[in-house]
């Protein structure tokens, strides 16, 4: 059975929201941390694939096929092509999904602390730059609080005839933003960089995004 780590999940209907959204149109380059396990069989070729839905995700077909959407090119680019009948593909794909938001304050960090009833930080911004704030100006949802959110994709490849798991590939980053389709995009054409090796430790990425027409 598929299962992700705690920082992962199949993707249910809060995460799956995100992937109507559109991306930053500034964004030129997604950094992801990757990892991948598995054992590929020496010699064999990508071969078709088609996508499998469990029955959770198929409660919601559209986000189902907006996460699928943001994981094909990620196959097509490690070679693999898209089966016209998907009950004859040779690889059975299964996908996987998940943001975690968190907010934190400064003064939850004691390095932040200066001891007199102040704080001081970074704040966000064209630049960045320091900031000094009395506690008594500091409220909760204020520029002062950091709100960051952990996306994290996943996606295993069965042999669709023995059913037997043959790589496994997971990507991770985070920012300010829920992200896009065209962000989770990236994250899946990260998972697969290494494909058909494998690289158990956790290590960067970097995805280069093709230029956008802004309109």
């Amino acid at each position: 059975m598929f299962t992700l780590n705690r920082r992962s999940a199949l993707l249910g209907l809060g995460a799956a929201a995100v992937l109507s959204l559109s991306g930053c149109a500034a964004l030129n380059s997604v950094s992801a941390d990757a990892q991948s396990f598995g054992s590929w069989p020496a010699g064999r070729q990508p071969g078709t694939f088609a996508f499998e839905r469990l029955p959770s995700q198929q409660r919601n077909e559209a986000n189902q096929a907006a996460l699928e959407d943001a994981a094909r090119n990620a196959l097509l680019k490690a070679g693999f092509t898209e089966a016209s009948d998907p009950k004859q593909s040779d690889i059975v794909v299964s996908l996987g999904a998940r943001i975690t938001r968190t907010s934190a304050a400064p003064w939850d960090d004691p390095l932040w602390w200066r001891g007199n009833g102040s704080y001081w930080g970074w704040r966000y911004g064209p630049a960045w730059r320091p900031y000094y704030s009395r506690w008594g100006y500091a409220y909760p949802g204020d520029s002062m609080m950091e709100r960051r959110y952990d996306r994290e994709v996943a996606m295993l490849l069965r042999d669709r005839k023995s059913n037997e798991p043959l790589y496994e590939a997971r990507a991770s980053n985070d920012g300010l933003t829920e992200g896009g389709q065209e962000l989770f995009g990236a994250l899946f054409e990260a998972s697969m960089m290494d494909f058909p090796q494998t690289r158990p430790e956790p290590h960067s990425v970097t995805v280069q995004l093709p230029p956008r027409t802004l309109k």
